[in-house]
């Protein structure tokens, strides 16, 4: 592994190869199982320093984080933005090369600005990961979907996966695009046309407003929330407008085929984006993913941090 892998920093997936995204996948399999023992820890990143950088809000990818973190016995430190001196006027650069100070070993970061992990990792030796940067990426939310894709379906290549919703402002739709593309699947991106980016198509997505049409034939759809946190404009009419054209709900997937995957990155928007019948219905893969995405953070953690190239994990 450590032949294959020689990035210090995992910033999105636009800049990996497909083998490096499938190296990720494999040793996530392997800490999978970890999880389901009496003893949930192993001590493969005992004596690294961690540090959870979010200053965004965040729920599910912090605890996965820190939660991944303690499980390869490393010593951890969560840091909110109202609990740091960016409340004082102090800098990103700064607050972050006084971390290095205390020498750390890897940094987690989540932060409004796109390309804000990109600026970190260039100036700090240690290992950055981009937790989700403002709507550029959200690399281990696209590989847990991958994942969980693979699990599910038993190969990501061939499958037709449609990603509805908010896609102009959305940071894993962007990952997700560049990961199922790299390994082969077939993506359509649906959703009003105003929620849409101009020129999407070059990243080698088929564009569709019709959600009816759009996951007629799909194996796998991710549904992302409405972000009225990004949007500067209303860009739809109404809430109810956008549930009835956009929203999926069970008279939706009739047409759908018998073994549909619903997945989404949370949180959810319950009879918004989805219905509640179809969050908690045997479609829907949700849980899984947040399951799925403490491995895949475990594998992330592992690989950054340059470790042995034999995994040991008993």
């Amino acid at each position: 592994m450590k032949e294959l892998w020689k990035r210090k920093d995992l910033l999105g997936l636009q800049e990996l190869s497909s083998e490096e995204i499938q190296l990720i996948l494999d040793t996530a399999d392997s800490f999978k199982e970890i999880s389901l023992r009496a003893i949930k820890k192993v001590p493969a990143l005992r004596g690294k320093t961690i540090v959870n950088l979010f200053l965004e809000p965040s729920t599910r990818t912090r605890t996965s984080f820190e939660l991944a973190a303690k499980r390869l016995s490393a010593d951890t430190v969560n840091i909110s933005a109202s609990a740091s001196s960016f409340t004082k006027g102090e800098t990103l650069k700064d607050t972050a090369r006084n971390l290095q100070a205390l020498k750390i070993d890897i940094l987690i970061m989540r932060h409004s600005a796109a390309g804000s992990a990109r600026f970190l990792a260039d100036i700090l030796d240690a290992s950055v990961i981009n937790a989700g940067d403002g709507a550029h990426e959200h690399p281990t939310q696209a590989l847990l979907d991958l994942f969980t894709l693979k699990q599910k379906k038993g190969k990501i290549k061939n499958l037709n996966v449609t990603i509805i919703g908010d896609i102009l402002h959305s940071r894993v739709a962007r990952s997700n695009i560049w990961g199922l593309t790299k390994l082969g699947a077939n993506v359509t991106v649906a959703g009003p046309a105003t929620l849409m980016p101009v020129g999407i198509e070059r990243l080698g997505v088929t564009v569709c407003t019709d959600v009816n049409k759009a996951i007629k034939q799909a194996d796998a759809i991710n549904i992302l929330r409405i972000q009225m946190e990004r949007q500067k404009t209303n860009l739809f009419p109404s809430i109810r407008e956008y549930r009835d054209l956009y929203g999926i709900d069970l008279e939706k997937l009739k047409n759908a085929s018998k073994d549909i995957l619903v997945m989404h990155p949370g949180p959810i928007n319950r009879d918004v984006e989805i219905s509640s019948e179809v969050a908690d219905s045997s479609y829907s893969v949700i849980l899984d993913q947040v399951t799925n995405g403490l491995a895949v953070r475990m594998a992330v953690l592992y690989l950054v941090a340059g470790s042995a190239a034999v995994l040991e994990v008993n």
